[in-house]
């Protein structure tokens, strides 16, 4: 699928992230395709799923556009953080590969510019996940297809925060012509439709939607305050 295909797809849309932590009860591959099913279900238009297996399994599940990524580690730059994972997850269907294109320095000493190539090269598309105005502009410039603000609060230099960045969506829409996708601690529908009306292309919620043991603690914290 083309770029301009794939945007037309996803505007105004909702990407529902499919992913569980390391030792959740839900890391398991069967139960992120039924969640990937559920969201299907519910109206979601793509899938943001870990790992190259996961996302094998939900694109022979899902008749959605799949958008893989590939954390490695917990540190530094571990999503999608080499050419090597990026074209496994092409290989295993992705549609669009999501990694971390920060300005970092990458593990395998790559540029987020080869990746993108590599990627291209290989059929499918990128979505530069950032942090700050200024590493979206540079991921736009290297050939990214979307501009993610994924990483927003996650990396030294972006802003701390408990709802999402709304303030970096309206900057990176007014500053690139390439797609920007708002995601990253949006809790409620009202958060998603303000991240439009800010200027995103589209909304990925994860959390908010597939995470029942996160969603739980939430509760049980909320019920112990005095």
């Amino acid at each position: 699928m083309t770029a301009h295909k794939l945007a037309d797809t996803l505007r105004g849309r909702l990407i529902v992230s499919c992913q569980a932590p390391p030792g959740d009860p839900m890391r398991e591959t069967a139960t992120l395709v039924r969640l990937a099913l559920a969201a299907g279900a519910g109206g979601g238009s793509a899938i943001r799923a870990n790992e190259p297996e996961v996302v094998a399994a939900i694109t022979a599940a899902v008749n959605l556009p799949v958008i893989g990524l590939w954390k490695d580690g917990d540190t530094g730059v571990y999503i999608t953080p080499t050419v090597r994972h990026a074209l496994a997850l092409v290989e295993a269907g992705a549609a669009v590969v999501a990694a971390d294109a920060t300005d970092r320095p990458r593990p395998d000493g790559s540029t987020f510019a080869e990746l993108v190539t590599a990627v291209h090269g290989a059929g499918a598309l990128v979505m530069a996940d950032v942090s700050t105005l200024a590493e979206g502009i540079a991921a736009a410039g290297q050939g990214a297809d979307f501009v993610s603000t994924t990483l927003s609060g996650y990396v030294p230099g972006s802003p701390k925060q408990t709802g999402p960045d709304l303030d970096l969506v309206t900057s990176l829409s007014a500053a690139i012509s390439v797609p920007v996708v708002a995601e990253g601690r949006i809790n409620t529908p009202e958060e998603a439709a303000e991240a439009l009306a800010r200027g995103a292309h589209s909304v990925v919620v994860g959390t908010a939607i597939t995470a029942p043991t996160a969603l739980t603690s939430r509760f049980v914290a909320g019920l112990a305050r005095p």
